[in-house]
């Protein structure tokens, strides 16, 4: 089991990073002074260490080196050339402190870290430039200032530190810039999945503000209505009182069948109670319209297209545009207005389309619907533009106030840009 007490030093290195580059300048510092002291081929074949003097500008340059070493995240270009620059004077020093054969390149260490850092920090262009220019700055120098020969091959170890250090800065850098982008796309497919999420539930809430606005509206109109014949004749027709009552009754068990479908319609699925009513459609037209009757409006209808199939969403759709539209006509239009309700089939078989319309001839004011401010036209508005309809409302040609709602019988392809128009004002005015 591996102890947490290595993890969590880890952590606080990469969360202080400061720190770290203290540690790997002391880290540095003590591998250059121990490579100083040390001879790799010591003439009597024993230990190398402690076999070559440390001079006092050795000490004094490795720890100003490894001192602007700790900047090297800030400014790693700068402390390159200072570094580079402290190497050439060790080396130039070293000529005069020591034998040809005790010469040594120890702070080759610390110009390897500051050329990965310069890499892990910039560009492929740059640390290839960057690169080239240390080694072929400090291999001739190595071979002339260093303890072997110009001509032996181990010179070339400059040359092969250097080649080192840039290309393992420049794999570090590359995956750190793999893993950003990988951080970036999941960070952005996350906001991108939220913001798909509130979108469908602002969508599903105003779908359901619609339907139970069609819902209530309709039927509480008709109560109203009923409730004020009721209370009217009370003392002097009670039969017609009683009968309103009934109507009262009835229309009151009709509104709570629907909203118990349509709150139904928000259980899960495991939920004991489901609805078991069908949703609403042209196949209860009849009794939509008798409702009105028995409140008093004469409604006439022509729907040929009604007894034929239809798809489900025009079905309930064109149901719902039908009930809204008799409701303004109850609510605006007067006592004595006459409704007419068409609907008819138009097109050919590639574009083939539902055409609902309801006129009246009342004389009430329906500034309101007319202009698409209430939440009767914004419901029609919205059901047409999703399935890629149009809706129109507006006054009658013969006076009176028509609404006329196509729906394609064909199934829309792009549903979303309609969406969006409709909720501009786009199709209703």
């Amino acid at each position: 089991m591996t102890s947490p007490h290595p993890v969590r030093a880890v952590h606080w290195l990469r969360t202080h990073p400061r720190a770290f580059d203290a540690l790997l300048a002391v880290g540095v510092l003590v591998a250059m002074l121990c490579a100083s002291v040390t001879v790799a081929r010591p003439p009597d074949g024993g230990p190398g260490f402690g076999k070559r003097d440390l001079p006092v500008h050795t000490l004094l340059l490795a720890v100003l080196a490894c001192t602007v070493l700790v900047r090297r995240r800030r400014h790693p270009m700068a402390v390159l050339v200072v570094v580079g620059a402290l190497s050439l004077v060790e080396l130039v020093l070293g000529t005069f402190s020591h034998r040809p054969e005790e010469r040594h390149s120890s702070f080759l260490i610390i110009l390897v870290v500051a050329l990965f850092t310069v890499a892990v920090s910039t560009d492929r262009a740059t640390t290839l430039r960057v690169g080239t220019a240390v080694a072929l700055v400090f291999t001739p120098a190595a071979m002339v200032l260093g303890a072997q020969p110009w001509y032996d091959p181990a010179n070339l170890s400059v040359f092969a530190w250097t080649a080192l250090a840039a290309a393992s800065g420049e794999a570090v850098r590359s995956r750190r810039a793999a893993v950003d982008a990988i951080w970036e796309r999941a960070e952005r497919a996350e906001r991108t999945r939220e913001e798909e999420a509130r979108r469908r539930v602002a969508e599903e809430r105003v779908r359901i503000a619609r339907e139970l606005h069609d819902v209530v509206a309709h039927h509480i109109a008709l109560v109203n209505v009923q409730a004020g014949v009721a209370a009217h004749v009370m003392d002097s027709r009670p039969d017609q009182a009683k009968e309103a009552l009934g109507h009262i009754r009835e229309a009151s068990r009709r509104a709570l069948g629907e909203l118990q479908t349509t709150v139904g319609l928000l259980r899960h699925r495991d939920d004991p109670v489901a609805p078991t009513e069908p949703a609403r459609g042209l196949a209860v037209l009849d009794e939509l319209v008798d409702g009105f009757a028995k409140a008093g409006m004469a409604v006439t209808v022509e729907a040929p297209a009604a007894a034929g199939p239809l798809p489900s969403a025009v079905d309930l759709a064109a149901y719902r545009v039908v009930q809204e539209a008799l409701t303004n006509v109850h609510k605006h239009a007067g006592p004595e207005a006459t409704a007419r309700v068409r609907i008819v089939r138009t097109g050919t078989a590639n574009d083939a389309a539902l055409d609902v319309t309801v006129d009246d001839d009342g004389v009430g004011q329906g500034g309101g619907s007319a202009s698409g401010s209430g939440h009767g036209l914004t419901g029609m508005r919205e059901r047409a533009a999703a399935l890629s309809g149009t809706c129109e409302a507006g006054p009658g040609p013969e006076g009176g106030f028509r609404v006329r709602v196509t729906l394609p019988l064909q199934a829309p392809r792009q549903v979303a840009p309609a969406v969006e128009h409709a909720r501009h004002g786009g199709w209703c005015s």
